[in-house]
């Protein structure tokens, strides 16, 4: 009999039902796991005929599987502490690589292989735009792995300004100095320790400066003197005027030849004011003292950590304390997610249904941005799935009743036969 097809695709449905819901609470710890839901739709069978009003008369034959929809909403995020995980928060899917094939994922729990590059838990290779030497991203360029290499250095940057924050003691007796140590880079990023002298001047308001190369500097057996001038201060302690004469607040042209580390020759520019333009040399009745120096340059360094920025960027962390991106992790979106066909591990690929990748940058053209250190976790709802589940039961016990009662129509039948 037919009637007993309508209860069955009842219980496989059901069935069907129950086994979704299963798979979401096995992967309720499984980290960027989108939960999913089945929907049904309705079978009818041939046309029975036609009522009397004229409208048709249909008995439906059951009813089937339509579709399966993920539910893309964000999990929670988990701080791991780990360097290379990543949690993605919005729209969009790491890309990752495996001998030329591409997949896209959620699951951001990344670490880095033995040849520093950064993968995933199936050891697919995390793609990204590159960084080239000076850490200036590639945006337009083509993916490829992203690499941690502990191995990565910075080469040294030889200082070419800098500037101190110093009071000059107002009435001191002429010929008194202050001296002030000034630690520069070469250009082989070795350090090289200038003075910087002041002594009153027989003038009142005026101090005479020496810069000061030591003799170890040079070899020379005696320190060198590099620049030298004088410094003229109002009757409020503000520095007026500079002999050599200073342009736009600084004093420039201070050379640095004949280094015995056989650096390249240094051209160093003293900044005599801040960011606000206001002189930070003063003469105040206070105690000769330098509270700060700034100086720009520094040594060579090599990798000693990363971190990953909310739109992407992978920084790394040298030990002469700079920082330099390393390249920024793609994220890439879709126009149909639901049609992403599913793999293992949650990998994902693109089908004709959810059309081609749009790959770009995180916070960028719709798509999420990035937590470092950090995981999604899965966005499976507990109380959701046991409601759902009982839904699925009590449908599955209704059809399985259904089932009953027919076969028990169908035993008094074959009675009356008998």
């Amino acid at each position: 009999m037919s009637s007993f097809a309508i209860p069955l695709s009842g219980l496989e449905a059901s069935s069907d039902a129950l086994n979704v819901i299963a798979n979401n609470l096995a992967n309720l710890n499984t980290d960027g796991f989108k939960s999913e839901t089945l929907n049904f739709g309705d079978v009818f069978a041939q046309m029975q005929g036609i009522a009397g009003n004229g409208d048709p008369f249909q008995i439906g034959g059951g009813v089937q599987v339509g579709s399966t929809v993920s539910n893309f909403s964000n999990g929670s995020v988990d701080q791991t502490g780990v360097a290379a995980n990543m949690a993605l928060q919005g729209n969009g899917f790491f890309v990752v690589s495996n001998n030329g094939i591409t997949s896209y994922t959620r699951d951001g729990d990344f670490s880095v292989n033995s040849s520093g590059q950064i993968v995933d838990a199936n050891g697919d290779l995390v793609e990204g735009y590159q960084a080239n030497a000076q850490g200036q991203i590639n945006v337009g360029g083509a993916l490829a792995p992203i690499s941690v290499n502990s191995a990565a250095a910075i080469p040294a940057q030889a200082s070419t300004s800098f500037s101190t924050t110093t009071n000059l003691q107002a009435g001191s007796a002429a010929g008194t100095t202050f001296s002030t140590p000034l630690s520069v880079v070469d250009s082989l990023g070795e350090t090289q320790t200038l003075s910087i002298t002041y002594t009153a001047g027989a003038t009142p308001n005026n101090w005479n400066y020496t810069i000061t190369l030591p003799a170890s500097a040079t070899g020379a057996a005696a320190p060198t003197t590099i620049t030298s001038g004088t410094m003229t201060f109002n009757s409020s302690g503000q520095l007026e005027s500079t002999t050599p004469a200073e342009t736009a607040g600084t004093i420039s042209g201070i050379n640095i030849t004949g280094l015995a580390d056989g650096a390249a020759p240094m051209n160093l520019t003293w900044n005599l004011n801040n960011a606000a333009g206001t002189p930070i040399i003063t003469q105040q009745d206070s105690a000769s003292d330098t509270s700060a120096t700034d100086v720009n340059g520094y040594g060579s360094g090599t990798l000693i950590g990363f971190s990953v920025l909310p739109n992407g960027t992978v920084e790394g962390a040298f030990s002469n304390n700079q920082t330099l991106a390393l390249g920024q992790v793609a994220v890439a979106g879709f126009a149909n997610p639901e049609g992403l066909s599913q793999s293992n591990n949650g990998d994902l690929q693109a089908t004709a249904a959810s059309g081609a990748a749009v790959v770009g940058q995180a916070g960028v053209g719709g798509n999420g941005t990035i937590t470092g250190s950090a995981v999604e976790e899965s966005n499976v709802d507990l109380s959701t799935e046991f409601s759902n589940m009982i839904v699925a039961q009590q449908s599955y016990e209704a059809n399985a009743k259904a089932l009953t009662t027919l076969d028990q129509v169908s035993q008094a039948t074959l009675q009356l036969i008998t």
